[in-house]
């Protein structure tokens, strides 16, 4: 019995120590099972804090100094003429980097660096070359054959990259107007900042700017007028030794300027002087006292008033003497003149009484009302704010009705005179392309139709009889104004410095352009010979009139009695 309840008992205990054994081999199981999960997740948490990161960094702003910049160059979309030809496209460029980690020796590199690019600024790129970081710009925007050479360098930590800039195919023809771009192909200056202006740049930092997707910007500018302007100009401030000379051709009828010049300017593929203060923009960011071309707006006041007819008569038998001024004719005739006597001699004297019936206050409010006093409105940033005395006296209306004392830019001088031919309607100036009927429902009228018929006929007289017959064209019934400013020098009028200025319109019988020009500081061509606008201004306009007439659309007709001779004064 004993043996059996004993062999029982070994059964029992030998049970109870097979199952203490297996809870202990699935305890320890239990327990490295976890271990290996914990480590696993702790791995999990390691990679995935790595790869956060990783996306964190990834969406940051590249730096230069950690990497090669992602961001590529912004595209532009082609500016193009009123035909479609091009005045502005991207082109590829190739610009140079440096890794700095990667370059052995700095001196060497700038030394053979220096072989292709002698203007390299050794200092600046020294520093850059051994600042120990991963990308540096070195030279961007090279030519092919700059790129070239520095391949056949083989210079180790040196590469490039393929990035946009702004090409001009016409260089300095329409510098002003188109502009500039900077290193990083974003508009600056003229046309190319108002384009960013106008969405480009919203586009461009959102990388929204793809060029397929970029639609050609079109002008209103004529490439072949253009050049045209440009030529003449350019021509005048040699031939008259100027300081300065401009030119702008206005459609009349829409206010679209077809060409506009001013020289010195700029190649904009090579803007290295664009800066340079006689570099200045002088038809719309200059402002001038335009001298007797403003006389058109002081007789057109007089007419429009209601006050003064062509058949009015006004004494200019002896000087005006208010203060400590006396007022007195260039080539006075010393006796009453009629209104049209007074425009085509250029009477001070005349000019200064037809003021004197509309008064201060009506002076000033028709030169603001033709826009002459205000900061024109157009697409160029580059505009200018015209000046005027801050009380207006009667000597300030007296002489500012012969153009001094008052200063505007010439854009706004031409833009002004269009009113005064075309029906009286003021528009603003664009350099984008607009129909009449578009240009109709944002013109306001200024004058009335009666006058502007009254003025048209008074810059043909002036142009058959008076002091605009150098600016005649055969086949074009041209008329215009002169305008010959006596400069400041040194708080005096000075009588040998002038800005001169032709004011002109044509076809005459139903004007479609307008043509200023200007030249500033101008010497007599030859010894003998006058300086003044009739002498330099005039001709510069017969110039621009006879050479783009035909691709105007203004057919020449001949055999036609003078519009002048024909308009009678009632």
């Amino acid at each position: 019995m004993m043996k059996l309840w004993r062999k029982r008992l070994s059964k029992a205990e030998a049970s109870t120590a097979s199952i203490v054994v297996d809870g202990a081999r699935k305890a320890t199981g239990g327990r490295t099972k976890n271990r290996v999960v914990m480590t696993m997740a702790v791995f999990f948490g390691i990679y995935a804090t790595i790869a956060g990161r990783l996306v964190y960094l990834g969406m940051l702003e590249p730096d230069e100094g950690s990497g090669p910049v992602s961001r590529v160059t912004a595209s532009r979309p082609d500016i193009v003429d009123r035909n479609g030809e091009v005045l502005a496209t991207d082109i590829k460029t190739a610009s140079l980097f440096a890794e700095p980690r990667r370059i052995v020796d700095a001196d060497e590199v700038i030394e053979k660096l220096s072989t292709v690019l002698p203007d390299i600024e050794v200092e600046q790129t020294y520093k850059k070359l051994k600042s120990g970081a991963g990308f540096v710009w070195i030279k961007r925007q090279l030519t092919p054959r700059q790129q070239s050479d520095i391949m056949a360098l083989g210079l180790p930590g040196i590469g490039f990259r393929t990035e946009k800039r702004r090409f001009y195919p016409g260089g300095p023809t329409a510098s002003h107007i188109l502009g500039l771009t900077n290193i990083d192909n974003q508009g600056i200056a003229g046309m190319e900042k108002y384009i960013d202006d106008q969405g480009l740049a919203d586009l461009q930092a959102s990388g929204l700017a793809v060029a397929k997707d970029l639609k050609p910007v079109r002008l209103s500018i004529d490439l072949r007028v253009q050049h045209i302007v440009r030529d003449e100009v350019a021509s005048a401030l040699e031939k008259y030794h100027a300081i300065a000379a401009g030119a702008v051709v206005l459609n009349v009828k829409t206010g679209e300027v077809l060409a506009m010049a001013s020289v010195p300017d700029f190649d904009p593929n090579n803007p290295y002087n664009a800066l340079d203060k006689d570099r200045l923009n002088r038809m719309s960011a200059g402002v001038y006292e335009m001298g007797s071309t403003i006389k058109s707006f002081t007789t057109a006041m007089a007419l429009d008033s209601g006050k003064v007819t062509l058949n009015s008569t006004f004494d200019a038998t002896r000087p005006i003497t208010i203060g400590r001024q006396t007022i007195r004719d260039f080539h006075g005739k010393g006796r009453v003149l009629t209104v049209p006597e007074v425009f085509i001699y250029s009477s001070n004297i005349g000019s200064a009484r037809e003021a004197d019936v509309v008064g201060i206050e009506g002076h000033r409010e028709f030169l603001k009302r033709v826009g002459l006093l205000d900061r024109m409105q157009t697409e160029l940033p580059e505009v200018a704010r015209p000046t005027e005395p801050k009380v207006w006296k009667k000597v300030h209306s007296i002489t500012i009705s012969f153009g001094h004392g008052m200063s505007t830019t010439p854009l706004q001088t031409a833009v002004g005179a269009a009113a005064l031919v075309n029906g009286g309607y003021l528009m603003n100036p664009t350099f984008l392309p607009r129909t009449q009927e578009e240009a109709m429902d944002a013109a306001r009228q200024v004058v009335s139709a009666k006058t502007s018929q009254d003025m048209r006929y008074l810059y043909l007289l002036n142009a058959e009889k008076g002091s605009g017959r150098r600016a005649a064209v055969p086949g074009y019934r041209v008329g215009g104004k002169t305008g010959t400013a006596e400069k400041v020098v040194n708080g005096r009028y000075a009588n040998n410095v002038r800005f001169n200025a032709f004011l002109a319109a044509f076809p005459m019988d139903d004007p479609q352009y307008v043509v200023l020009s200007i030249v500033d500081e101008p010497k007599p061509e030859k010894p003998g010979t006058g300086a003044t606008a009739g002498f330099n201004a005039a001709p510069i306009v017969s110039n621009i009139i006879r050479r783009s007439a035909s691709f105007l659309g203004v057919k020449p007709e001949f055999g036609h009695e003078s519009t002048a001779t024909l308009v009678s004064y009632d």
